[in-house]
């Protein structure tokens, strides 16, 4: 059983909490989820915080600024510090957080593990399907940077995670519970609090069955004739819209995201979004493949323009940002025959395309 429970949207806010409101956060969160815990169990403390109107209500009773983003990372932080002390007594244990913490949601629940009447495999793969689907199957803007997982020992789990979109200035919470319904990719969500987005990619859609069964089915072909398909629509236009289509794409860039496909022998659409590289991992783990094919500068002047775009932010800056920074900045790889002046990646390009 997995769902999602709800979302939520606030506002975009920047800053941290001061220390001393968020050690007094911590005090009382250990006694709120005390209290809960001895009045609805483990199971009841879990089923509150997947729900965005419960939970927003939460921080504000905490302290925190009732509307602002920090909100969702501030009270997570602060449930999950009170539970290092009580946690134990309780069976509730808290994984992930903002950023780089998310990253460790995996090894977290895995720490816990002795600790626990379930095997941990299935509680990982949880977390990291939760991630999957809000960032690759849903694409509505909003780029998942982070993923706070809470468990108890019977298993049951619940997900509080958040996106950003400096486009709108706003941030989504997304909220997840393990008992709300059966199935990860067919309608996982309860409902959603917020204005609706113009461009919503959502492959979880009950209407969407069809495209999940087919999807697989593609990925079964052999990559040769994928590419073989592509290479016919290929154009080469720039056309005024912000939308990629399928006649922007590198057949041939695509062609190592089919072989990967293709390798895992998937039988349906979750095992695909499961397949390492599947689909944008947001904090959880790695980037999409394409992205990370971007750092072999000798591939560019084969390319077209759309496989640099996601390192684009010019005259008309688009939802995301200019994306990776780190990974612009860094040096090429060994041996690549260029390199990078100022501590920029602009010198590697110009080298690449003819201009250095």
């Amino acid at each position: 059983m997995a769902g999602h429970t709800g979302t939520a949207d606030l506002p975009l806010h920047e800053g941290h909490a001061p220390r001393w409101l968020f050690a007094r956060m911590v005090l009382l969160a250990r006694e709120i989820v005390l209290a809960l815990a001895d009045e609805f169990g483990t199971e009841g403390v879990l089923a509150r915080l997947s729900d965005p109107r419960w939970f927003q209500a939460l921080g504000s009773l905490l302290g925190f600024d009732w509307h602002s983003s920090g909100l969702t990372t501030t009270t997570c932080g602060a449930v999950k510090e009170a539970l290092r002390a009580v946690g134990d007594e309780i069976g509730l244990y808290g994984a992930g957080g903002k950023g780089a913490a998310s990253r460790r949601t995996p090894l977290e629940i895995a720490e816990a593990a002795p600790r626990l009447a379930v095997e941990p495999g299935p509680l990982a793969d949880a977390s990291r399907m939760a991630a999957k689907v809000d960032s690759a199957a849903l694409q509505d803007g909003f780029q998942i940077y982070h993923h706070a997982f809470f468990f108890d020992r019977a298993g049951r789990w619940c997900v509080v995670q958040q996106g950003m979109n400096e486009k709108t200035g706003l941030a989504r919470r997304y909220h997840w519970f393990s008992e709300a319904v059966a199935d990860f990719v067919c309608e996982p969500h309860a409902g959603i609090v917020g204005p609706r987005s113009d461009l919503v990619l959502n492959l979880v859609a009950r209407e969407a069955d069809g495209l999940r069964r087919a999807i697989p089915e593609v990925a079964r072909e052999p990559p040769e004739r994928l590419v073989s398909e592509l290479s016919r629509l290929q154009a080469l236009t720039l056309p005024r819209r912000h939308a990629l289509l399928v006649s922007d794409l590198d057949p041939q860039r695509l062609r190592t995201v089919f072989l990967s496909s293709y390798a895992s022998e998937a039988t349906d659409f979750a095992g695909l979004l499961r397949t390492r590289g599947g689909g944008g991992e947001g904090p959880a783990g790695p980037r999409p493949a394409g992205r990370a094919s971007l750092r072999h500068p000798r591939l560019v002047p084969r390319s077209g323009p759309v496989r640099l775009c996601p390192r684009r932010e010019g005259w008309d800056p688009l939802p995301g940002g200019p994306g990776d920074l780190r990974s612009n900045d860094r040096d090429p790889p060994p041996g690549s025959g260029t390199g990078a002046v100022g501590g920029t990646g602009r010198a590697r390009h110009a080298t690449a395309v003819g201009f250095g």
